[in-house]
């Protein structure tokens, strides 16, 4: 029978439930600041991407969220449906779009680490837009807890951008030694 290369083998369900369980993991190493606390899970989301490709680096953040709106608390302040009203939930979101694009770059630049390094800023760029602008719309106009740009600005980027550039470099390294070895481990299944 010919493998379908739509379908997702074992070897790919592994490699997609490992880094859903880092980027939970992820959730819980954090230094709380006001707003949004700095945590390890762009790191482990902007690995996924590079590491598993567009749709695999999906699936594993997609499967994520799907965990934590199912209640249980894989969210930096827990889980549930509820958790689509916490401001920062669209850098959550946020993380699906870019990891499927630093994914994108990744594949398109194979063992090409200023590749890597450009698509973990593209990652960051997604993560970061879509994650201050639900931030800005949740606490202004939902949660009636105003938010100037400045302050948004201040602790929904600065804070927690210097800490993510430093994950891209490293996830750059990472991606540059690991990749072989994990598309080694493709060819082979």
């Amino acid at each position: 029978m010919m493998k379908n290369e739509k379908t997702l083998d074992v070897r790919g369900m592994v490699l997609c439930a490992l880094f859903t369980a880092l980027i939970a993991t992820g959730a819980f190493i954090k230094i709380p600041i006001p707003y949004v606390p700095i945590t390890l899970q762009f790191l482990f989301t902007n690995l996924a991407g590079l590491l598993l490709g567009r749709k695999r680096g999906l699936i594993s953040v997609c499967l994520y969220i799907f965990i934590g709106l199912a209640g249980i608390p894989v969210f930096t302040a827990g889980g549930g449906l509820a958790y689509i009203f916490k401001p920062t939930f669209g850098y959550i979101i946020g993380f699906a779009g870019g990891t499927w694009l630093a994914g994108l770059i990744s594949e398109r630049n194979p063992n090409n680490g200023k590749a890597y390094i450009l698509a973990g800023f593209a990652n960051m760029a997604i993560v970061y837009t879509i994650g201050l602008f639900y931030l800005y719309f949740m606490s202004n106009y939902y949660l009636g807890n105003p938010i100037g740009v400045k302050a948004l600005f201040i602790s929904g980027f600065l804070l927690c951008a210097p800490g993510d550039i430093i994950s891209c470099l490293i996830c750059s390294l990472i991606a540059k030694k690991l990749l072989p070895i994990v598309n080694r481990g493709k060819a082979a299944a």
